[in-house]
């Protein structure tokens, strides 16, 4: 068996074992995972589920006068990642792309759209987010089952291979020149975001709902029947355990994102190695950020604009957070909170072991 079978083998293995403990704890909560809740008004009803897609837990609040659609999101998600994210699914475009040693490779429009934004927002950041990091990444296997520091040499020389000026992109055709590996990661659960937001716009009985993937990406919709805002959960990226530093109001139509040193990590010598890397040098990103959380109109954009900010530091992404209309909450490893300007009205701050900072300086 080749290296790539045991890739895809052990990536579905994984898959099948986390979902089944997403269903044992769901199970043992006792809730189902449709749940259609009580009549909120005449005829519009809500409904919640929690499902498993995109490796990771997803919370769906829909409401609706007509079908639960719940179900129809989750495997709509699923089937976003098989059919253009997945670098393990050999049926993706992304798999295609990694497979084709430097040949040009037509894809679909829509992964053509993906690929479009996610190069523009490459070139704004310069290079903070990259798309062609593919091979660093699974070098250090951060959320793995190897998460380990790799040896110097071998990360210098893959270092050399990446860069998103190796990503060539005419119309439908794809280019991925100098052995560089496409990762759509740092933004395809906002990818999946923007499907199920596409999908909505066609649902006339929809009336609202919130999406919610992993609690690192989020998705609001229209609105409640009651009209109450929509309020998302920022965690305290140092409480394991159900510990939220403050809520953020969304309005239906936007999307928020949080990259945090917290998701994904392992720890060596007292040093906390997370999966947020800089793709100068290969590492992750030591510069003082726990997280970074950002609101904006579109998921694949909110997505890689966390993950750029966080690369950036506070003060350097201002400017690219200016750029994308786009808000963002910046947390600190000394307990400090900034805040952009249109953010400051969203956020209600929920523990008093942290501090509200009136500028970036």
């Amino acid at each position: 068996m080749n290296r790539n079978s045991d890739l895809n083998n052990k990536e579905r293995k994984k898959k099948r074992n986390i979902h089944k403990k997403v269903m044992a704890a769901a199970a043992v909560a006792g809730a189902s995972f449709i749940l259609a809740a009580a009549v909120l008004g005449a005829e519009t009803e809500q409904y919640t589920g929690t499902d498993f897609a995109m490796d990771t837990v997803v919370s769906e609040t829909l409401y609706t006068s007509g079908k639960d659609l719940n179900p129809e999101i989750g495997d709509m998600l699923r089937e976003t990642e098989e059919k253009y994210l997945s670098w393990t699914e050999k049926g993706s475009e992304t798999y295609k792309i990694n497979q084709a040693k430097g040949k040009t490779v037509q894809v679909s429009d829509t992964l053509a759209g993906y690929l479009e934004k996610a190069l523009k927002l490459a070139e704004d950041s310069g290079g903070a987010f990259d798309p062609t990091m593919g091979k660093v990444i699974r070098l250090w296997d951060i959320g793995g089952e190897n998460p380990h520091v790799p040896d110097q040499k071998e990360l210098d020389s893959l270092l050399e291979e990446t860069g998103y000026e190796n990503l060539i992109l005419e119309g439908n055709e794809v280019t991925l020149k100098g052995g560089a590996a496409l990762d759509l990661g740092a933004a395809g659960k906002g990818i999946g975001c923007d499907i199920v937001m596409d999908f909505l716009k066609d649902q006339k009985e929809v009336c609202g709902m919130i999406l919610n993937l992993g609690g690192s990406s989020v998705m609001a919709y229209g609105e409640k029947p009651d009209q109450t805002p929509w309020r998302v959960a920022l965690r305290d990226p140092r409480e394991e355990e159900s510990g939220y530093l403050g809520v953020i109001t969304l309005k239906g139509g936007e999307f928020l994102s949080t990259s945090g040193d917290y998701e994904k990590y392992f720890m060596e010598d007292g040093k906390r190695y997370h999966h947020i890397l800089d793709p100068e040098t290969g590492y992750p990103v030591w510069n003082g950020l726990t997280s970074v959380t950002v609101i904006c109109e579109n998921g694949l954009l909110a997505d890689g604009l966390s993950t750029a900010c966080f690369v950036l530091g506070a003060e350097d992404a201002l400017p690219l957070l200016e750029k994308y209309n786009a808000e963002a909450a910046f947390v600190d490893e000394e307990h400090n909170i900034y805040l952009t300007d249109g953010m400051k009205s969203r956020f209600e701050l929920m523990k008093n072991t942290y501090t509200i900072r009136d500028s970036f300086d």
